[in-house]
């Protein structure tokens, strides 16, 4: 069954916001490639909200490095991000 990892990030300021949205949706594809499907949501001018399903939770680990790598390049314009994992019970397209 498939997994989703959700991530909620504010964002220190509008425009470091609006600069990870364009980054993500440009690059996250390529980046999390082996995601079944990938969400972002911009859910005010400061937080982004992103769901990224997974075959299984091995799938999920093997694409942390990419999460972190990307964490890592944007933190100075991060002021929180909270992160859960759960089993995907409805995927209705």
């Amino acid at each position: 069954m498939s997994v989703a990892r959700i991530t909620t990030l504010n964002f220190k300021e509008k425009s470091g916001a609006d600069q990870i949205e364009e980054t993500y949706k440009t690059n996250a594809p390529t980046e999390f490639a082996e995601a079944e499907q990938l969400l972002e949501v911009r859910v005010d001018d400061t937080t982004l909200m992103f769901v990224s399903l997974y075959a299984d939770n091995d799938a999920m680990e093997r694409a942390s490095a990419a999460r972190t790598k990307r964490m890592d390049l944007n933190k100075d314009l991060i002021e929180s991000m909270e992160g859960k994992t759960g089993e995907v019970i409805l995927n209705h397209k």
